[in-house]
Protein backbone atom coordinates (compact mmCIF):
# COMPACT_ATOMS: atom_id res chain seq x y z
CA UNK A 1 0.00 0.00 0.00
CA UNK A 2 1.40 3.39 -1.02
CA UNK A 3 1.45 6.13 1.59
CA UNK A 4 -0.09 9.51 0.71
CA UNK A 5 2.64 12.13 0.55
CA UNK A 6 1.45 13.90 3.71
CA UNK A 7 1.46 10.65 5.67
CA UNK A 8 4.89 9.73 4.32
CA UNK A 9 6.26 13.11 5.39
CA UNK A 10 4.68 12.70 8.83
CA UNK A 11 6.31 9.28 9.27
CA UNK A 12 9.61 10.69 8.04
CA UNK A 13 9.38 13.56 10.52
CA UNK A 14 8.80 11.10 13.38
CA UNK A 15 11.85 8.96 12.56
CA UNK A 16 13.90 12.13 12.02
CA UNK A 17 12.90 13.35 15.49
CA UNK A 18 13.65 9.98 17.06
CA UNK A 19 17.04 9.82 15.33
CA UNK A 20 18.14 13.42 15.94
CA UNK A 21 16.95 13.11 19.53
CA UNK A 22 20.26 11.47 20.46
CA UNK A 23 21.99 14.78 19.76
CA UNK A 24 19.44 16.55 21.96
CA UNK A 25 20.15 14.04 24.72
CA UNK A 26 23.85 14.81 24.46
CA UNK A 27 23.15 18.56 24.78
CA UNK A 28 20.88 18.02 27.78
CA UNK A 29 23.50 15.92 29.56
CA UNK A 30 25.83 18.92 29.54
CA UNK A 31 23.45 20.60 31.98
CA UNK A 32 21.74 17.80 33.90
CA UNK A 33 23.10 14.62 35.48
CA UNK A 34 21.73 11.59 33.60
CA UNK A 35 19.19 10.21 36.07
CA UNK A 36 17.79 13.64 36.89
CA UNK A 37 17.53 14.40 33.16
CA UNK A 38 15.56 11.18 32.61
CA UNK A 39 13.32 11.94 35.60
CA UNK A 40 12.53 15.42 34.27
CA UNK A 41 11.78 13.98 30.82
CA UNK A 42 9.17 11.56 32.16
CA UNK A 43 7.70 14.14 34.50
CA UNK A 44 6.96 16.46 31.58
CA UNK A 45 5.73 13.50 29.53
CA UNK A 46 3.20 12.85 32.31
CA UNK A 47 2.16 16.38 33.25
CA UNK A 48 -0.15 17.89 32.21
CA UNK A 49 -1.08 15.31 29.51
CA UNK A 50 -2.29 12.76 32.07
CA UNK A 51 -5.21 15.06 32.93
CA UNK A 52 -6.44 15.07 29.32
CA UNK A 53 -5.95 11.43 28.34
CA UNK A 54 -8.11 8.71 29.96
CA UNK A 55 -6.25 5.86 31.58
CA UNK A 56 -5.88 2.90 29.21
CA UNK A 57 -7.94 -0.14 30.18
CA UNK A 58 -5.01 -2.12 31.54
CA UNK A 59 -3.95 -3.03 35.05
CA UNK A 60 -1.80 -0.79 37.20
CA UNK A 61 0.89 -3.49 37.36
CA UNK A 62 1.17 -3.48 33.58
CA UNK A 63 1.57 0.31 33.50
CA UNK A 64 4.11 0.20 36.32
CA UNK A 65 6.14 -2.55 34.64
CA UNK A 66 6.23 -0.70 31.32
CA UNK A 67 7.26 2.52 33.06
CA UNK A 68 10.03 0.71 34.94
CA UNK A 69 11.43 -1.11 31.92
CA UNK A 70 11.29 1.80 29.49
CA UNK A 71 11.77 4.74 31.84
CA UNK A 72 14.29 3.41 34.35
CA UNK A 73 15.85 0.53 32.42
CA UNK A 74 15.97 1.87 28.89
CA UNK A 75 16.43 5.60 29.29
CA UNK A 76 18.13 5.57 32.68
CA UNK A 77 20.87 3.30 31.32
CA UNK A 78 20.99 5.06 27.95
CA UNK A 79 21.49 8.48 29.54
CA UNK A 80 24.13 7.14 31.91
CA UNK A 81 26.02 5.60 29.00
CA UNK A 82 25.73 8.70 26.82
CA UNK A 83 27.13 10.90 29.56
CA UNK A 84 30.68 9.83 28.73
CA UNK A 85 30.78 6.18 27.66
CA UNK A 86 29.36 6.13 24.10
CA UNK A 87 28.87 8.62 21.28
CA UNK A 88 25.33 9.65 20.29
CA UNK A 89 25.60 8.22 16.78
CA UNK A 90 26.65 4.78 17.96
CA UNK A 91 24.06 4.87 20.76
CA UNK A 92 21.32 5.46 18.17
CA UNK A 93 22.56 2.39 16.30
CA UNK A 94 23.18 -0.02 19.18
CA UNK A 95 19.85 0.68 20.89
CA UNK A 96 18.09 -0.72 17.80
CA UNK A 97 19.21 -4.21 18.87
CA UNK A 98 16.05 -4.11 20.98
CA UNK A 99 14.37 -5.59 17.90
CA UNK A 100 16.39 -8.79 18.27
CA UNK A 101 16.02 -8.96 22.03
CA UNK A 102 12.27 -8.59 21.57
CA UNK A 103 12.31 -11.39 18.99
CA UNK A 104 14.24 -13.75 21.26
CA UNK A 105 12.07 -12.99 24.29
CA UNK A 106 8.88 -13.51 22.29
CA UNK A 107 10.22 -16.77 20.86
CA UNK A 108 11.18 -18.02 24.32
CA UNK A 109 7.77 -17.19 25.76
CA UNK A 110 5.84 -18.72 22.87
CA UNK A 111 8.09 -21.73 22.41
CA UNK A 112 8.55 -21.00 18.71
CA UNK A 113 11.87 -21.66 17.01
CA UNK A 114 13.99 -18.94 15.43
CA UNK A 115 13.74 -19.26 11.66
CA UNK A 116 16.62 -19.24 9.19
CA UNK A 117 16.22 -15.65 8.03
CA UNK A 118 16.05 -14.53 11.68
CA UNK A 119 19.34 -16.28 12.45
CA UNK A 120 20.85 -14.50 9.45
CA UNK A 121 19.53 -11.16 10.73
CA UNK A 122 20.84 -11.84 14.24
CA UNK A 123 24.25 -12.84 12.89
CA UNK A 124 24.54 -9.67 10.80
CA UNK A 125 23.57 -7.42 13.70
CA UNK A 126 25.90 -9.28 16.08
CA UNK A 127 28.69 -8.76 13.56
CA UNK A 128 28.02 -5.03 13.62
CA UNK A 129 28.13 -4.96 17.43
CA UNK A 130 31.36 -6.94 17.27
CA UNK A 131 32.89 -4.34 14.95
CA UNK A 132 31.97 -1.60 17.44
CA UNK A 133 33.35 -3.61 20.39
CA UNK A 134 36.67 -4.04 18.58
CA UNK A 135 37.02 -0.30 17.97
CA UNK A 136 36.26 1.17 21.38
CA UNK A 137 38.20 4.35 22.00
CA UNK A 138 37.92 7.50 24.10
CA UNK A 139 34.41 8.32 22.85
CA UNK A 140 33.02 4.78 23.17
CA UNK A 141 33.97 2.19 25.77
CA UNK A 142 33.12 -1.46 26.36
CA UNK A 143 31.17 -0.36 29.43
CA UNK A 144 29.17 2.14 27.39
CA UNK A 145 28.41 -0.48 24.76
CA UNK A 146 27.29 -2.95 27.43
CA UNK A 147 25.06 -0.34 29.09
CA UNK A 148 23.29 0.49 25.82
CA UNK A 149 22.82 -3.22 25.09
CA UNK A 150 21.24 -3.57 28.55
CA UNK A 151 19.08 -0.54 27.76
CA UNK A 152 18.01 -2.26 24.53
CA UNK A 153 17.16 -5.43 26.48
CA UNK A 154 15.10 -3.39 28.93
CA UNK A 155 13.29 -1.74 26.00
CA UNK A 156 12.52 -5.19 24.57
CA UNK A 157 11.13 -6.27 27.95
CA UNK A 158 8.92 -3.19 27.86
CA UNK A 159 7.78 -4.22 24.38
CA UNK A 160 6.64 -7.59 25.74
CA UNK A 161 4.76 -5.88 28.58
CA UNK A 162 3.19 -3.44 26.12
CA UNK A 163 2.09 -6.32 23.89
CA UNK A 164 0.28 -7.88 26.82
CA UNK A 165 -1.65 -4.63 27.25
CA UNK A 166 -3.46 -5.39 23.99
CA UNK A 167 -4.99 -2.83 21.66
CA UNK A 168 -4.81 0.44 23.60
CA UNK A 169 -4.24 4.09 22.81
CA UNK A 170 -0.44 4.02 22.74
CA UNK A 171 -0.06 7.73 23.49
CA UNK A 172 -2.22 7.44 26.60
CA UNK A 173 -0.38 4.25 27.56
CA UNK A 174 3.00 5.98 27.35
CA UNK A 175 1.77 9.02 29.29
CA UNK A 176 0.24 7.00 32.12
CA UNK A 177 3.19 4.61 32.36
CA UNK A 178 5.54 7.61 32.52
CA UNK A 179 3.99 8.41 35.88
CA UNK A 180 5.65 5.23 37.17
CA UNK A 181 9.01 6.05 35.59
CA UNK A 182 9.61 9.51 37.07
CA UNK A 183 9.50 8.72 40.86
CA UNK A 184 12.10 5.91 40.84
CA UNK A 185 14.33 8.00 38.56
CA UNK A 186 14.15 10.92 41.00
CA UNK A 187 14.91 8.52 43.87
CA UNK A 188 17.90 7.02 42.04
CA UNK A 189 19.15 10.50 41.17
CA UNK A 190 18.90 11.50 44.84
CA UNK A 191 20.91 8.44 45.93
CA UNK A 192 23.43 8.21 43.10
CA UNK A 193 23.88 11.82 41.97
CA UNK A 194 23.11 13.48 45.30
CA UNK A 195 20.78 16.32 46.29
CA UNK A 196 23.56 18.91 45.98
CA UNK A 197 24.25 18.03 42.36
CA UNK A 198 20.54 17.88 41.58
CA UNK A 199 19.92 21.30 43.11
CA UNK A 200 22.90 22.85 41.37
CA UNK A 201 21.80 21.51 38.00
CA UNK A 202 18.23 22.77 38.44
CA UNK A 203 19.46 26.15 39.62
CA UNK A 204 21.91 26.76 36.78
CA UNK A 205 20.10 25.11 33.87
CA UNK A 206 19.56 27.59 31.05
CA UNK A 207 16.83 27.84 28.44
CA UNK A 208 18.70 25.47 26.13
CA UNK A 209 18.80 22.77 28.80
CA UNK A 210 15.09 23.07 29.56
CA UNK A 211 14.37 23.09 25.84
CA UNK A 212 16.19 19.73 25.62
CA UNK A 213 13.97 18.34 28.40
CA UNK A 214 10.86 19.72 26.72
CA UNK A 215 11.91 18.26 23.38
CA UNK A 216 12.36 14.85 25.01
CA UNK A 217 8.88 14.96 26.50
CA UNK A 218 6.82 16.76 23.86
CA UNK A 219 8.66 16.17 20.58
CA UNK A 220 10.06 12.69 21.12
CA UNK A 221 7.34 11.20 23.34
CA UNK A 222 4.00 12.96 22.85
CA UNK A 223 4.30 13.94 19.19
CA UNK A 224 6.43 10.95 18.19
CA UNK A 225 4.29 8.24 19.74
CA UNK A 226 1.06 10.08 18.98
CA UNK A 227 1.83 10.52 15.27
CA UNK A 228 3.25 6.98 14.93
CA UNK A 229 0.15 5.46 16.55
CA UNK A 230 -2.08 7.58 14.31
CA UNK A 231 -0.27 6.32 11.22
CA UNK A 232 -0.42 2.69 12.38
CA UNK A 233 -4.17 3.04 12.91
CA UNK A 234 -4.61 4.06 9.25
CA UNK A 235 -2.03 1.94 7.43
CA UNK A 236 -0.71 -1.60 7.60
CA UNK A 237 2.20 -2.02 9.99
CA UNK A 238 4.27 -3.45 7.12
CA UNK A 239 3.93 -0.07 5.39
CA UNK A 240 4.87 2.12 8.37
CA UNK A 241 7.27 0.11 10.53
CA UNK A 242 10.09 -0.25 7.93
CA UNK A 243 10.63 3.50 8.08
CA UNK A 244 12.00 3.01 11.61
CA UNK A 245 15.13 1.65 9.91
CA UNK A 246 16.00 5.29 9.24
CA UNK A 247 16.30 6.15 12.95
CA UNK A 248 20.01 5.22 13.24
CA UNK A 249 20.65 6.84 9.85
CA UNK A 250 19.32 10.14 11.18
CA UNK A 251 21.06 9.54 14.52
CA UNK A 252 24.51 9.02 13.05
CA UNK A 253 24.10 11.76 10.42
CA UNK A 254 22.93 14.39 12.91
CA UNK A 255 25.67 13.46 15.36
CA UNK A 256 28.26 13.87 12.61
CA UNK A 257 26.83 17.20 11.40
CA UNK A 258 25.97 18.82 14.73
CA UNK A 259 28.50 17.30 17.13
CA UNK A 260 31.36 16.52 14.78
CA UNK A 261 31.26 12.79 15.51
CA UNK A 262 33.56 11.04 13.06
CA UNK A 263 32.30 8.42 10.62
CA UNK A 264 35.36 6.27 9.92
CA UNK A 265 34.93 3.19 7.68
CA UNK A 266 34.52 0.80 10.61
CA UNK A 267 31.49 2.75 11.89
CA UNK A 268 29.89 2.65 8.46
CA UNK A 269 30.54 -1.11 8.26
CA UNK A 270 29.00 -1.60 11.72
CA UNK A 271 26.00 0.51 10.76
CA UNK A 272 25.55 -1.38 7.49
CA UNK A 273 25.61 -4.73 9.30
CA UNK A 274 23.16 -3.73 12.05
CA UNK A 275 20.74 -1.95 9.71
CA UNK A 276 20.93 -4.80 7.18
CA UNK A 277 20.13 -7.25 9.95
CA UNK A 278 17.15 -5.15 10.98
CA UNK A 279 16.01 -4.96 7.37
CA UNK A 280 16.27 -8.73 6.83
CA UNK A 281 14.31 -9.42 10.02
CA UNK A 282 11.63 -6.88 9.15
CA UNK A 283 11.30 -7.16 5.38
CA UNK A 284 12.09 -10.78 4.50
CA UNK A 285 8.71 -12.24 5.58
CA UNK A 286 6.96 -9.60 3.49
CA UNK A 287 9.18 -10.22 0.46
CA UNK A 288 8.72 -13.98 0.83
CA UNK A 289 4.97 -13.48 0.78
CA UNK A 290 5.23 -11.43 -2.39
CA UNK A 291 7.58 -13.87 -4.15
CA UNK A 292 5.75 -17.08 -3.27
CA UNK A 293 2.77 -16.53 -5.64
CA UNK A 294 5.19 -15.65 -8.43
Amino acid sequence: MTLPLRHFLLALSVVAIWGSNFVVIRWGLDAFPPLLFAALRFTLATLPAIFFLPRPKVGWRNLAAYGAFVGVGQFGLLYLAMRSQISPGLASLVIQTQVFFTLLLAMRMSGERVQGFQWLALTMAAGGIGVIASHTDGSTTVLGLAMVLLAAFSWSSGNIVGKRAGAVNMLAYVVWSSAFAAPPLFALSFVVEGPARMGEALQHAGLGAWAAVLWQAVGNTLFGYGAWSWLLSRHAAATIVPMALLVPVFGMSCSALLLGEGLPPWKLVAAALVISGLAVNLLWPRMRGVLRPA
